[in-house]
């Protein structure tokens, strides 16, 4: 007998299809192994795939697990993550709206739905707390790495490796333009990422689209996974947010927006709330496409 599999696509971080990060869903996927799970994530081809599983701790109401095309199973609370969820309050699976939990990588994280008449729905998810760690010395040698020179870096600060779930290296550029024209050397950018303990780089500036709404234009690059560039990455706003809160460049108990995507031509926003040592990522998004494997 001919077996058919469900699967979604969800574009998130946005607010009208085609645009935002796009993430392929496979729902109830507690029938798979492993093996197969990184197959079909190599056939979908898009940054992540998410399966969605019975929990296997205590307190969780859903088990996420994520592949890149690589078959690099990947954690954090991203668009990964987040595409889930949007997915699963479409589907009405989400009974309540406060009170979720979901299981990523052996952590339990709050998962917050957010419904107001005529808006798609919202969704805010806790990061882990902040933790900040080794500042990349070799400012030129990561400018070369990114195809840029180092003029094209902020004068005043580091590039340094921060993780709310997921380790990244948070590099800030001068401005907008040094963003945009940042062409990395996959091999040297991974070689420089993994000296420096960090999975992703993202590079960023602060003089977004949106000078009104946003605080923070940036771009992410992953070879360390086979992301070349990812149109949204939830796992490095987050970090972002919580250091411009350290470092005093926005106010602690703020909720910001980070851009993203503009270069791909999938603008994203990222909104981010920062309050102490909590972190929460959150977005909006729609359900673009559903389909079935066969066989």
């Amino acid at each position: 007998m001919t077996s058919r599999l469900p699967f979604y696509f969800v574009d998130v971080f946005a607010t009208r299809p085609l645009t935002g990060n796009p993430l392929s869903l496979v729902p109830d996927a507690d029938g798979l192994d492993e093996a197969r799970m990184r197959a079909i994530a190599r056939e979908f081809n898009q940054s992540e795939t998410t399966f969605l599983l019975r929990p296997s701790l205590p307190g969780a109401t859903v088990r996420l697990r994520s592949f890149t095309p690589a078959g690099v199973e990947v954690g954090g609370a991203g668009h990964n993550a987040l595409g889930a969820w949007l997915w699963l309050e479409s589907a009405g699976r989400v009974a309540s709206d406060s009170g979720l939990r979901q299981e990523i990588t052996g952590q339990v994280l709050p998962v917050e739905v957010v419904r107001a008449a005529g808006q798609p729905a919202m969704v805010w998810m806790d990061q882990s707390p902040p933790r900040f760690g080794a500042v990349a010395g070799d400012r030129a040698g990561l400018a070369a790495c990114l195809g840029l020179g180092e003029r094209d870096l902020a004068p005043d600060e580091d590039a340094r490796v921060a993780s709310t779930g997921a380790a990244h290296l948070l590099v800030p550029a001068r401005d907008r333009g040094a963003v945009d024209r940042a062409a990395p050397d996959p091999a040297r950018l991974k070689s420089a990422l993994r000296q420096a303990g960090a999975e992703g780089c993202y590079l960023h500036s602060r003089d977004p689209v949106d000078a009104v709404g946003a605080v923070a234009y940036a771009r992410f690059f992953n070879p360390t996974v086979g992301i070349a560039e990812d149109p949204a990455t939830g796992t490095a706003a987050g970090p972002l947010a919580a250091r411009l809160v350290a470092e005093g460049r926005i106010p602690d108990e703020s909720t910001v927006i980070i851009e993203q995507g503009y270069v791909l031509g999938r603008p994203s926003r990222i909104a981010v709330s920062v309050s102490r040592q909590r972190v929460r990522v959150g977005g909006s998004g729609l359900v673009v496409a559903e389909g079935a494997l066969i066989g």
